[in-house]
């Protein structure tokens, strides 16, 4: 698999999905301003326009290319907030420095396999100490799949994988392709991966 292919593909249609997304919302406003009673519709249209953007931010850094852009941890934080911020699962980016977007794309990756183990909800805290990355998720029980995590450690085949499961396979060649190898370890109530 080629995984610049892939992420330029993930780039080109978060690009193009995000202008009409941006224009709903800034039609919602208008509305908003023209005096338009602002009803419980236009109040879930507005929810929905800002989770679809919010997605499409994260996964523009996800599935997207990364190249050698620094991010700055406002900006991470932004992204983090928009799409976890009132869900079950709380994300805490925790490096204050900017780091590579490359390195951005592996923790976005690892926090996507985390969701499927914690559908709970729980808690991730994302760390670096400039070397190694560990992105840690607790909660009060988790579920994970051995099949889907032996793909991380390259240790099975991903033939039958479903669309939602994509960042197991995805992770494992984007880190390679950084000279990283991604290792990770659970139990019952914790599952961490470190790159």
């Amino acid at each position: 698999m080629n995984t610049n292919l892939a992420a330029l593909i993930g780039s080109r249609i978060c690009h193009d999905l995000i202008s009409p997304i941006g224009a709903i919302n800034n039609g919602l406003e208008l509305l908003t301003m023209s005096g338009d009673p602002a009803g419980p519709e236009m109040g879930l249209i507005g929810e929905s326009v800002g989770n679809a953007s919010a997605r499409i931010r994260f996964f523009r850094i996800a599935f997207g290319a990364a190249g050698a852009q620094m991010v700055g941890a406002g900006e991470v934080h932004s992204i983090l907030r928009d799409l976890y911020g009132e869900g079950r699962l709380q994300i805490s980016w925790n490096p204050a420095e900017p780091v590579q977007r490359s390195e951005v794309r592996l923790a976005f990756l690892a926090v996507l396999c985390l969701e499927t183990a914690m559908p709970y909800g729980g808690r991730v805290d994302i760390d670096t100490n400039g070397k190694t990355w560990r992105i840690n998720g607790g909660a009060d029980r988790t579920n994970v799949d051995a099949d889907l995590w032996a793909l991380l450690s390259g240790k099975a085949a991903n033939a039958d994988l479903l669309p939602s499961h994509v960042q197991f396979a995805l992770l494992p060649l984007v880190a390679q392709d950084s000279g990283r190898r991604v290792t990770c370890q659970s139990d019952a109530t914790s599952v961490l991966i470190e790159f």
